[in-house]
Protein backbone atom coordinates (compact mmCIF):
# COMPACT_ATOMS: atom_id res chain seq x y z
CA UNK A 1 0.00 0.00 0.00
CA UNK A 2 1.60 3.31 -0.92
CA UNK A 3 0.91 6.60 0.73
CA UNK A 4 1.40 10.38 -0.43
CA UNK A 5 4.39 12.06 -0.35
CA UNK A 6 4.52 15.06 2.62
CA UNK A 7 2.19 18.07 0.92
CA UNK A 8 4.08 21.00 0.21
CA UNK A 9 3.32 23.57 2.32
CA UNK A 10 3.21 26.74 -0.47
CA UNK A 11 0.31 28.60 1.72
CA UNK A 12 0.92 32.21 2.20
CA UNK A 13 -1.40 34.82 3.49
CA UNK A 14 -3.72 36.54 0.67
CA UNK A 15 -1.73 40.04 2.04
CA UNK A 16 1.56 38.47 1.62
CA UNK A 17 0.54 37.06 -1.58
CA UNK A 18 -0.48 40.65 -3.16
CA UNK A 19 2.75 42.26 -1.44
CA UNK A 20 4.95 40.16 -3.80
CA UNK A 21 3.12 40.99 -7.14
CA UNK A 22 3.54 44.65 -6.06
CA UNK A 23 7.51 44.69 -5.98
CA UNK A 24 7.15 43.53 -9.99
CA UNK A 25 10.14 40.83 -9.49
CA UNK A 26 12.37 39.53 -11.88
CA UNK A 27 9.93 36.15 -12.09
CA UNK A 28 6.90 35.10 -10.16
CA UNK A 29 7.43 32.32 -7.56
CA UNK A 30 5.47 29.48 -8.09
CA UNK A 31 7.80 27.06 -5.91
CA UNK A 32 8.59 28.72 -2.14
CA UNK A 33 11.16 26.42 -1.27
CA UNK A 34 12.92 26.05 -4.66
CA UNK A 35 12.55 30.03 -5.81
CA UNK A 36 13.98 31.55 -2.56
CA UNK A 37 16.75 28.73 -1.64
CA UNK A 38 19.41 30.41 -3.54
CA UNK A 39 18.67 34.10 -2.34
CA UNK A 40 18.25 35.71 -5.55
CA UNK A 41 14.66 36.76 -4.82
CA UNK A 42 15.42 37.69 -1.25
CA UNK A 43 18.47 40.06 -2.26
CA UNK A 44 15.68 41.20 -5.01
CA UNK A 45 12.94 42.04 -2.67
CA UNK A 46 15.24 44.30 -0.40
CA UNK A 47 16.76 46.15 -2.99
CA UNK A 48 13.31 47.57 -3.48
CA UNK A 49 13.34 49.40 -0.36
CA UNK A 50 17.22 49.45 -0.11
CA UNK A 51 18.89 49.72 -4.08
CA UNK A 52 22.02 50.85 -3.12
CA UNK A 53 22.73 48.22 -1.16
CA UNK A 54 21.49 45.03 -3.04
CA UNK A 55 22.63 45.66 -6.66
CA UNK A 56 21.24 42.61 -8.67
CA UNK A 57 24.55 42.72 -10.53
CA UNK A 58 26.01 41.38 -7.47
CA UNK A 59 23.80 37.84 -7.01
CA UNK A 60 23.27 34.28 -9.31
CA UNK A 61 20.26 32.79 -9.92
CA UNK A 62 22.11 29.30 -9.78
CA UNK A 63 21.07 26.67 -7.86
CA UNK A 64 24.04 25.04 -7.09
CA UNK A 65 25.13 24.98 -3.24
CA UNK A 66 27.96 27.19 -3.53
CA UNK A 67 26.30 30.18 -5.26
CA UNK A 68 23.63 29.77 -2.28
CA UNK A 69 26.35 30.26 -0.25
CA UNK A 70 27.63 32.91 -1.84
CA UNK A 71 24.34 34.74 -2.08
CA UNK A 72 23.01 34.28 1.42
CA UNK A 73 26.72 35.47 2.67
CA UNK A 74 26.07 38.95 0.74
CA UNK A 75 22.59 39.17 1.90
CA UNK A 76 23.41 38.82 5.79
CA UNK A 77 26.46 41.03 5.62
CA UNK A 78 24.12 43.52 4.35
CA UNK A 79 21.31 43.02 6.68
CA UNK A 80 23.86 43.34 9.39
CA UNK A 81 24.81 46.65 8.37
CA UNK A 82 21.45 48.06 8.14
CA UNK A 83 20.78 46.68 11.46
CA UNK A 84 18.05 44.59 10.47
CA UNK A 85 17.21 40.71 11.40
CA UNK A 86 16.43 37.46 9.69
CA UNK A 87 16.03 34.40 11.79
CA UNK A 88 18.77 31.70 10.98
CA UNK A 89 16.26 28.83 11.27
CA UNK A 90 14.48 30.07 9.08
CA UNK A 91 17.39 30.88 6.56
CA UNK A 92 19.05 27.83 7.32
CA UNK A 93 16.09 26.18 5.94
CA UNK A 94 15.37 28.18 3.38
CA UNK A 95 18.51 27.33 1.83
CA UNK A 96 17.73 23.41 2.62
CA UNK A 97 14.54 23.45 1.19
CA UNK A 98 12.63 22.41 4.39
CA UNK A 99 9.36 22.12 4.91
CA UNK A 100 7.47 25.91 5.90
CA UNK A 101 10.81 27.36 5.87
CA UNK A 102 10.73 29.82 2.71
CA UNK A 103 7.40 30.30 4.01
CA UNK A 104 8.00 31.54 7.39
CA UNK A 105 11.15 33.85 5.80
CA UNK A 106 8.98 35.36 3.38
CA UNK A 107 6.77 36.30 6.02
CA UNK A 108 9.26 37.38 8.18
CA UNK A 109 10.46 40.30 5.74
CA UNK A 110 6.86 41.35 5.05
CA UNK A 111 6.38 41.78 8.80
CA UNK A 112 10.11 43.37 8.52
CA UNK A 113 9.56 45.94 5.73
CA UNK A 114 6.34 47.20 6.03
CA UNK A 115 5.98 47.47 10.08
CA UNK A 116 2.47 45.10 9.43
CA UNK A 117 1.96 42.02 12.09
CA UNK A 118 0.27 39.00 10.50
CA UNK A 119 0.04 35.67 11.96
CA UNK A 120 2.77 33.78 11.17
CA UNK A 121 4.55 30.70 11.45
CA UNK A 122 6.79 32.92 13.90
CA UNK A 123 4.82 32.90 16.84
CA UNK A 124 5.28 29.21 17.70
CA UNK A 125 7.90 27.58 17.41
CA UNK A 126 10.28 26.93 14.74
CA UNK A 127 9.79 23.19 13.00
CA UNK A 128 10.97 22.40 9.88
CA UNK A 129 11.23 18.54 10.19
CA UNK A 130 8.58 16.02 9.29
CA UNK A 131 7.16 15.70 12.40
CA UNK A 132 3.64 16.95 11.86
CA UNK A 133 3.16 14.70 8.92
CA UNK A 134 4.19 11.64 10.66
CA UNK A 135 1.55 12.25 13.10
CA UNK A 136 -0.91 12.42 10.51
CA UNK A 137 0.40 8.76 9.09
CA UNK A 138 -1.13 5.67 10.57
CA UNK A 139 1.47 4.03 12.90
CA UNK A 140 2.48 1.01 10.94
CA UNK A 141 3.46 3.77 7.75
CA UNK A 142 5.85 6.02 9.73
CA UNK A 143 9.13 6.51 9.52
CA UNK A 144 11.62 4.33 10.64
CA UNK A 145 14.91 5.78 12.64
CA UNK A 146 16.83 5.72 9.39
CA UNK A 147 13.88 7.49 7.43
CA UNK A 148 13.75 9.96 9.72
CA UNK A 149 17.44 11.05 9.26
CA UNK A 150 16.71 10.97 5.33
CA UNK A 151 13.63 13.24 5.73
CA UNK A 152 15.30 15.66 7.99
CA UNK A 153 18.90 15.76 6.67
CA UNK A 154 19.55 16.97 3.91
CA UNK A 155 22.20 16.39 1.30
CA UNK A 156 23.17 19.79 0.91
CA UNK A 157 23.34 20.35 4.77
CA UNK A 158 25.98 17.52 4.85
CA UNK A 159 27.81 19.35 2.19
CA UNK A 160 27.77 22.75 3.85
CA UNK A 161 28.61 21.32 7.16
CA UNK A 162 32.25 20.26 6.75
CA UNK A 163 32.83 19.94 11.07
CA UNK A 164 31.90 16.32 11.67
CA UNK A 165 30.66 16.47 14.89
CA UNK A 166 28.04 19.16 14.34
CA UNK A 167 27.01 16.22 11.78
CA UNK A 168 26.95 13.53 14.13
CA UNK A 169 24.96 16.55 16.76
CA UNK A 170 22.52 16.83 14.57
CA UNK A 171 21.91 13.46 13.63
CA UNK A 172 21.99 12.45 17.39
CA UNK A 173 19.09 15.34 18.10
CA UNK A 174 16.64 13.57 14.44
CA UNK A 175 17.47 10.12 16.71
CA UNK A 176 16.54 11.42 20.00
CA UNK A 177 13.11 12.95 18.44
CA UNK A 178 12.14 9.70 17.20
CA UNK A 179 12.78 7.79 19.73
CA UNK A 180 10.67 10.25 21.97
CA UNK A 181 7.80 9.55 19.84
CA UNK A 182 8.37 6.25 19.70
CA UNK A 183 7.67 6.43 23.47
CA UNK A 184 4.87 8.38 23.28
CA UNK A 185 3.18 6.23 20.46
CA UNK A 186 4.23 3.43 23.01
CA UNK A 187 2.07 4.80 26.42
CA UNK A 188 -0.37 5.98 23.96
CA UNK A 189 -1.18 2.57 22.14
CA UNK A 190 0.55 0.04 24.73
CA UNK A 191 -1.75 -3.65 22.88
CA UNK A 192 -0.42 -2.25 19.29
CA UNK A 193 3.01 -2.69 20.36
CA UNK A 194 2.51 -5.81 23.05
CA UNK A 195 3.33 -3.71 26.15
CA UNK A 196 2.87 -5.21 29.13
CA UNK A 197 2.26 -3.67 32.68
CA UNK A 198 4.22 -4.25 35.32
CA UNK A 199 4.18 -5.96 38.63
CA UNK A 200 3.23 -2.91 39.90
CA UNK A 201 0.84 -1.69 37.47
CA UNK A 202 -1.18 -5.11 38.36
CA UNK A 203 -0.64 -4.79 42.11
CA UNK A 204 -4.13 -3.90 43.65
CA UNK A 205 -4.25 -0.84 45.34
CA UNK A 206 -5.92 -0.61 48.64
CA UNK A 207 -6.61 2.52 50.56
CA UNK A 208 -4.95 4.01 52.82
CA UNK A 209 -5.65 2.29 56.33
CA UNK A 210 -3.77 4.64 58.80
CA UNK A 211 -7.32 6.43 59.90
CA UNK A 212 -8.88 2.70 60.19
CA UNK A 213 -6.45 1.65 62.25
CA UNK A 214 -6.21 4.34 64.49
CA UNK A 215 -10.04 4.47 64.83
CA UNK A 216 -9.86 0.42 65.78
CA UNK A 217 -7.53 1.15 68.13
CA UNK A 218 -9.45 4.20 70.26
CA UNK A 219 -12.36 1.76 70.03
CA UNK A 220 -10.52 -1.23 71.83
CA UNK A 221 -9.19 1.10 74.32
CA UNK A 222 -12.09 3.02 75.21
CA UNK A 223 -13.72 0.13 75.99
CA UNK A 224 -11.50 -1.48 78.13
CA UNK A 225 -10.76 1.31 80.55
CA UNK A 226 -14.92 2.65 80.69
CA UNK A 227 -16.88 -0.25 81.31
CA UNK A 228 -19.72 2.94 80.88
CA UNK A 229 -19.37 3.13 77.27
CA UNK A 230 -21.19 0.97 75.44
CA UNK A 231 -20.60 2.79 71.66
CA UNK A 232 -18.09 4.76 70.08
CA UNK A 233 -19.12 6.42 66.75
CA UNK A 234 -16.32 7.51 64.99
CA UNK A 235 -16.59 10.58 62.01
CA UNK A 236 -13.82 12.18 59.74
CA UNK A 237 -13.95 15.89 60.10
CA UNK A 238 -11.52 18.47 58.50
CA UNK A 239 -8.35 15.71 58.93
CA UNK A 240 -9.34 15.01 62.87
CA UNK A 241 -11.28 12.10 64.16
CA UNK A 242 -13.61 13.68 66.62
CA UNK A 243 -15.29 10.98 69.04
CA UNK A 244 -18.84 10.59 70.96
CA UNK A 245 -19.40 8.73 74.35
CA UNK A 246 -23.14 7.12 74.59
CA UNK A 247 -23.70 6.53 78.31
CA UNK A 248 -26.30 4.08 79.59
CA UNK A 249 -27.95 5.42 82.56
CA UNK A 250 -28.63 3.53 85.78
CA UNK A 251 -25.62 0.92 84.38
CA UNK A 252 -23.04 2.10 87.05
CA UNK A 253 -25.45 2.60 89.98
Amino acid sequence: MAYSQPPKRTGLPREVLKWLQSLDLSFSPKNLRRDFSNGYLVAEIFSRFYSEDFPMHSYNNGSSLSTKQANWTQIEKVLMKQHLNLVKEAIEGTIHCKPGAAEALVQEMYTLLTNKRIKTVQEGELDFTDRSYQEQLPIVARATASKAIKNNLRLSEEMAEPNITAKQQKIQTIIHRHVEQRKEERSRHPKRFGVKPTLCEQAVRLPPTSVQNDTDLYTKTSRTSNPAVIGVKTKLHSGEIRHWQVDTPGLLS
